[in-house]
């Protein structure tokens, strides 16, 4: 998008310069610096130019703080890395600003905050000029055809929407900043941030609901459809624990025939099976040996060595994360924490020394999504253990699988040394749908009709292809490795809810279920955190997580987590010494 963006511009501009220096004294009026050039933007190019550019911040503004920062498009560090799903990973002195984060003692002085605020509201800048420049435009003697132009602006609204939602979902309170027109005598940098940001979030979504289609405009994966700003507005309502709100939208999108699970569970993560039935609305990414439009955080969360070693290690799932995969001997989950053994890791343990993987039963979903000794890594070879991990003390033993450049015979896709890759992220797809639309039914008491959601999607697990390649010993210490490429990688074993299950037998029980199914669904893409905190069992369950973690990793000890304080980060103390209107969050003064 950013390349796109730029060819447009660079065209457009050198036939301006070309024209006025021939023919007038126009050449000597020049338009401000680093500023988009009225002349040049005020037409129909122009502003699909520049509803581009609004998209391609999706994935960040940069390739430096952006990837841990504002962690833009998947969330990693604030949806993931601040919960029991992953650590930050790699060493303990790298990236100093997320221990902070992980330790839930991150301050306004955290570069992190700045950051994230940043790229939020550099989205937001974005969509309003593309609404600046489209209604100019249509006041001038070109204008875009009305309904095309209509679209525009419902795109450029979404995306508006979008980034406030990503800036309200990590701080306090937040302004929520318009295009010029729409604030009056008001200027941007005199928006207060007195509300959260709800009402004009759910205002441009629902006129993109009833102004963009059903399918991508102009027919291009990635652009907003009528169900993504459904699906948006419906989580901005689960936020706000609008049930009520949420249920019609969700039920709109299930009802319209649109989407489906695909068949394989992997396939939400594979990039020759992007833009898929499932996805509603899908971050596009690009890369080739010479240019990139990735996701930032890919090269970070690879491992460092090992054949797939091309990353910085970070982002690594926690022995929490990877209990939780277990099953009974029914293939059901064992919902209780208290009530999960601890499985078999290999922890301290150098990898030329034996080490005897777990043979319990497990949720096939965990080796898509954990890296662990003893597994196929995605056709790169059997995970070592240790000797692929950059601090196995501070990080842990696993890495994630799911930002990989996934199988390795994919692997081309790739920018210069294969640091970023062009795999895209599914922001919201069918699976989200079902699942929230099961919480409300458990809200309701329709506690059978919550099951046979739930049950859609252990369904398709069930019927998805496993990681195969039984490994024989997991002691690499030069000798071959055995692998039965015939038989599955580990005991996978996956049930959906019987009628009558224990599960489903009280409103407690249920949201059990439906809490940690959500949790396997959609392990390490930025939700665990948000999760919690809008369930209010945040308080509860990361503190017990600190407390079992502390236990085999030095970095927590003395961390704690108080709701009153560390639900929400700091505004960034930078940009309060900008704006005097802005207001810290109380439990930050």
């Amino acid at each position: 998008m950013k390349k796109i963006l730029n060819i447009l511009l660079l065209g457009t501009l050198t036939g301006c310069l070309l024209v006025t220096f021939s023919c007038s004294e126009d050449f000597l009026e020049k338009e401000p610096p680093g500023a988009a050039a009225g002349s040049v933007m005020e037409s129909p190019e122009g502003v699909e130019a520049l509803l581009i550019g609004a998209y391609s911040n999706l994935n960040g503004t940069d390739a430096n703080r952006s990837d841990f920062g504002g962690a833009m498009a998947t969330d990693w560090t604030y949806g993931s890395g601040a919960s029991d799903d992953c650590y930050k990973g790699t060493s303990s002195g790298d990236q100093n600003d997320f221990n902070y984060v992980e330790r839930y003692s991150a301050l306004p002085s955290n570069l992190y905050m700045e950051v994230r605020w940043r790229d939020c509201f550099d989205g937001v800048s974005r969509s309003n000029q593309v609404m600046d420049f489209l209604w100019a435009t249509q006041e001038g003697e070109n204008p875009i055809e009305a309904n095309r132009a209509t679209v525009i602006e419902a795109e450029a609204k979404f995306l508006r929407a979008w980034y406030h939602f990503k800036a309200t979902r990590v701080f306090w309170k937040i302004p929520y900043i318009k295009t010029q027109s729409e604030l009056g005598e008001i200027l941007p940098e005199e928006v207060p941030n007195d509300t959260e940001g709800w009402d004009e979030i759910e205002a441009d979504l629902q006129f993109a609901i009833d102004n963009l289609p059903e399918t991508s405009p102009l027919g291009e994966p990635g652009r907003s459809t009528k169900y993504a700003a459904m699906a948006v507005k419906a989580h901005a309502h689960l936020y706000q624990n609008e049930l009520d709100l949420a249920k019609p939208l969700l039920d709109a999108i299930i009802n319209s025939g649109k989407y489906d699970l695909v068949d394989n569970y992997y396939d939400n993560y594979d990039q020759s099976t992007e833009n898929n039935e499932e996805s509603i609305f899908e971050i596009q990414a690009s890369s080739s040996g010479s240019s990139q439009t990735a996701l930032l955080m890919a090269g970070p969360c690879m491992p460092q060595a090992g054949p797939a070693g091309i990353g910085w290690g970070f982002y690594q799932p926690s022995q929490n994360l990877y209990d939780a995969f277990q099953v009974t001997e029914d293939g059901l989950p064992v919902l209780d924490v208290e009530d999960r053994v601890h499985l078999a890791i290999d922890m301290g343990i150098p990898s030329s020394d034996e080490f005897q993987p777990t043979d319990k039963p497990l949720d096939p979903r965990l080796d898509w999504t954990v890296a662990r000794r003893g597994v196929d890594f995605l056709g790169w070879g059997i995970m070592e253990g240790q000797s692929w991990i950059r601090e196995q003390p501070n990080g842990g033993p696993f890495m994630t699988k799911k930002f990989m450049h996934a199988f390795k015979n994919q692997s081309l896709n790739v920018n210069g040394s294969g640091f970023r890759n062009g795999q895209n992220f599914r922001a919201y797809r069918y699976g989200h749908v079902l699942l929230w639309r099961a919480e409300i039914a458990i809200e309701d008491n329709d506690l059978n009709y919550a099951r046979e959601l739930v049950n859609m999607i252990r369904e398709r697990a069930k019927g998805s292809d496993v990681v195969m390649g039984k490994v024989s010993n997991t002691k690499f210490d030069g000798s071959p490795i055995v692998v039965d490429w015939d038989q599955p990688a580990a005991n996978y074993l996956i049930e959906p809810y019987p009628v009558g299950a224990e599960a489903f037998s009280s409103q407690e029980n249920a949201r059990k279920a439906v809490r940690l199914e959500q949790r396997l669904e959609f392990a390490t893409e930025g939700m665990r955190f948000f999760d919690l905190r809008r369930w209010g069992i945040d308080d509860e369950v990361l503190n017990a997580f600190i407390e079992q973690d502390t236990k085999f990793r030095d970095f927590l000890k003395g961390a704690s987590y108080n709701p009153d304080r560390a639900d929400y980060w700091p505004l960034p103390e930078s940009q309060l010494d900008l704006q005097d209107v802005l207001q810290q969050d109380p439990d930050y003064e």
